[in-house]
């Protein structure tokens, strides 16, 4: 197998963890390769691990097999950005706190090798939203695993956000932003800012407003086959618009449109793997302190 391991950074304590994972793979007789941002930090780490080769380019991903993630969930979204219409099986493994894409604990690396080669698992398609514009954004990766989210400047008074489905009128929405998510971004900034979870593999989208003026404005739930287009107005020349955890500044006069990405993500999920088992875990659901 060609694996590709990827990560922006880690502690120093998952040092022996990513040792394992190297050693566990070479055993296996996988070539390894490294994104240059792992390998920096690898290097910076004083890890012991050899045998493995520099990505040369994104096109190399064509190639591989799997990717994978270490860090977490933020880790994985990078990933994603970075395989993008190569739709290469991603397998995260979890440095981070929440795990809700990144699913495998650290203490189970040398296990998820092995479950990898025994091909005990199966592949989820997750949807990705695409963010169409009339200027280039986003250095020609214009799609999110989460969402697409339009918000004001840090210090600037709230927006307004005419919002139309299809090119039927929908809202105008006044608040600090609008959240557009996946079903896959509903356990993200869509939940914290009151939006409903939906299953992962749901053919929705989410539209959130952020702190809306109005509070009888309520999150919608549409089909991921609409096409949504935003006009915005506001006090401030410039507002911020993201994909995932990246974000630019843009002027009211760019026209911005998002529907279903062309391509999707592809995520490996264990058999023992459970989306509801997960949210049970992370929302502490059924946990009483007095018990």
């Amino acid at each position: 197998m060609n694996i590709t391991i990827h990560g922006i950074k880690f502690q120093r304590e998952f040092v022996p963890y990513i040792e394992q994972l190297i050693n566990a793979l070479h055993q296996h007789n996988a070539n390894i390769f490294l994104t240059a941002a792992f390998q920096k930090n690898l290097k910076k780490s004083g890890a012991k691990a050899t045998g493995f080769t520099l990505l040369p380019n994104r096109e190399k991903l064509e190639e591989m097999d799997f990717v994978i993630s270490v860090g977490g969930d933020g880790t994985l979204l990078d990933t994603v950005s970075m395989v993008g219409e190569y739709e290469v099986p991603i397998l995260g493994i979890n440095t981070g706190r929440m795990g809700f894409l990144a699913t495998i604990a650290k203490e189970d690396v040398e296990k998820a090798v092995e479950v990898l080669y025994d091909g005990k698992f199966t592949i989820q398609d997750r949807a990705l939203i695409n963010l169409e514009a009339d200027q280039p954004l986003f250095n020609g990766v214009p799609y999110g695993l989460n969402e697409f989210t339009i918000h004001k400047r840090d210090t600037s008074s709230m927006i307004t956000v005419h919002t139309y489905i299809d090119g039927e009128y929908l809202n105008s929405y006044w608040a600090d932003g609008l959240i557009i998510a996946t079903p896959t971004g509903s356990t993200g900034y869509s939940l914290s800012c009151g939006g409903p979870l939906i299953s992962p593999l749901a053919k929705n989208f989410v539209i959130t407003p952020v702190s809306p003026h109005n509070l009888n404005v309520r999150p919608m739930i549409v089909s991921d086959e609409s096409e949504i287009t935003f006009t915005i107005e506001g006090r401030s020349e410039k507002f911020l618009i993201s994909l995932d955890s990246r974000s630019t500044a843009v002027d009211a006069s760019v026209k911005l449109t998002v529907k279903k990405e062309k391509f999707v993500a592809k995520l490996v999920k264990f058999h023992d793997y459970s989306f509801f088992d997960t949210l049970r875990k992370k929302l502490n659901w059924g946990f009483d302190m007095r018990n």
